[in-house]
Formats: structure tokens, sequence, C-alpha cells
């Protein structure tokens, strides 16, 4: 199947807030949530979940739009691997690709060198070549993911099948903020912590079984969605790393290997290199 690719228009978000600075966490603590959104610096593809104490923090710039049907249908069209070219500001022309995306309002992930995230500020136009979503492989749904990039994960699509390696499979049980929501536009929160957290890294891919995301993400017995890692994890009761939905099917059409102790899966120079 030839996708159909579509040119969308972003603009680099600026970190809001309403009047108090302070969310709480599963605790009852009061923290201020630091790198939510924008453009976040010294935080890369293939760094822990955890490493940095922060909200959300994904690796780049999260991408806006000031009209929100245009938000949503950027959000919804993005997918991982697409290309994305800065058109305005001091970083002009240069180019980085769609990591993944979140929910809430909608936001799009894309990773770019750290001598263009020096020189990009909130504003700045970013287009995104989108592709990708309405592809199809045999016996599994895809989305959210370029086809041409899906190489770059450590993926062998069979006959009927895609086997994976993984760095953890994890029950539904795990699965928070996100539950009930088109998996096109969500990402899924995983309730972890840094005493749970199975070693994920930024990029990384994992498994959730029984979890369904072909609509709207719920429970289903004998199903298994692999998802990427797209931002780190969260003090909020309810959230926690983001994964990004790219496959589901029945578990028997979704094989998996778990890799605790691979490298990470994902690089910025696996993105920077394609063509």
């Amino acid at each position: 199947m030839t996708t159909v690719a579509v040119n969308l228009s972003g603009v680099v978000e600026t970190p809001t807030m309403p009047g108090s600075p302070y969310l709480i966490d599963a605790d009852g603590r009061p923290y201020v949530p630091v790198g939510d959104s924008g453009v976040v610096l010294g935080v890369h593809v293939g760094d822990g979940v955890f490493d940095v104490d922060g909200d959300h923090v994904a690796p780049g710039v999260t991408l806006a739009h000031a009209d929100q049907a245009a938000r949503h249908a950027l959000t919804a069209f993005a997918c991982f691997g697409n290309r994305a070219v800065v058109r305005g500001g001091a970083a002009a022309g240069a180019e980085g690709f769609v990591l993944g995306k979140r929910g809430e309002e909608g936001r799009v992930i894309v990773v770019f060198p750290d001598d263009v995230l020096a020189r990009l500020v909130p504003g700045d136009p970013i287009m995104v070549r989108g592709s990708g979503q309405g592809a199809s492989i045999a016996g599994v749904v895809l989305m959210n993911a370029d086809p041409g990039a899906l190489s770059l994960l450590p993926l062998t699509i069979g006959d009927g099948s895609v086997s994976a390696v993984v760095r953890a499979v994890l029950p539904s049980s795990y699965a928070g903020n996100g539950i009930g929501r088109p998996a096109q536009m969500w990402d899924i929160d995983l309730q972890l912590t840094p005493a749970t957290d199975p070693g994920l890294r930024l990029g990384d891919l994992v498994a959730v079984d029984d979890l369904d995301v072909r609509h709207n993400a719920g429970y289903r017995r004998g199903y298994r969605t692999i998802g990427l890692i797209v931002h780190g994890g969260s003090p909020l009761p309810g959230h926690g790393p983001g994964l990004m939905p790219i496959l589901c099917a029945p578990a028997e059409n979704l094989p998996v290997t778990i890799a605790v102790d691979a490298l990470p899966m994902l690089r910025p120079d696996h993105l920077n290199s394609r063509p």
C-alpha cells in the first residue's frame, strides 16, 4: 500500500501554566512540571526515562498549532520517522525527524541535533511531511509509523506476523493516561516509577499485553500492543513514560524477545542518517 503524504504546519510550542506553578505527585507533594513542552535541551533519544528530574520530558521540541482542529490533524497525521524542516527563524532550513506524539490537546515530538535546538525558539514554524497512517501489514495493525522508518527499529516483518525485540513486556494494568483515547492521536502513559522502571530508554520498544489500541485504547485479553517510548516519566498519578503505539494484534501475531541489557534501541544518529 502506498500511503498519502501531506505537508503539515506546526510551531515550536512554548511552555504554559496557570497562575500556580504546582502539580501534586502521587504522594501528595507539590512539584513544578519542568520540561513538559517547548524546546528541551540536553535530553536525547537513548537516555533513560528517569535520567532527569522532570515531567513528561521529551527530547527535542514539541510542536503545536494555534487552531485546535489543525493541531488535532497535525498530531493524527504525523508519524514516527517523518521528516521535519524548520521554515523560519535562526535555524531555518535545518532538518529533523518525528519521534512521536502526545495527547491532551495534541503535541508532536521532533528530534533535532543539539546545535539546531540551541537556535530554535518558541514560535518558530516547522513543516512536517506527514506519511504513514493508513499503511498496513498482514495480520498486524500498523499505526503512527512511516513504513520507511520501520527498518530503524528491531522488527522483523514476516508472513502475517511481526517479531520484535523489546525492552520489557508489561501487563495492561500499567496503562494509565491515554486509555479510552484514539491511539492515532494519543500516547499511553505507563504507570512506572524509578523503583518499578525495567530500564526503559527514550526510543525503546515496549510490549503491553492485553491492550488493544486498534480503535480507542482499552483492555482486550489476548491482544498485544507494541509501542515506542517517546517521553520520560512523571510524578503525576496515572502518568509516566509515554508509549506511542505502533503495532497491535493478537499476541501470537506479535512474538517478542526481551532484551533487558541491550544498547539503546534507537539513537539520534539513526534518525539523522535516514535518507
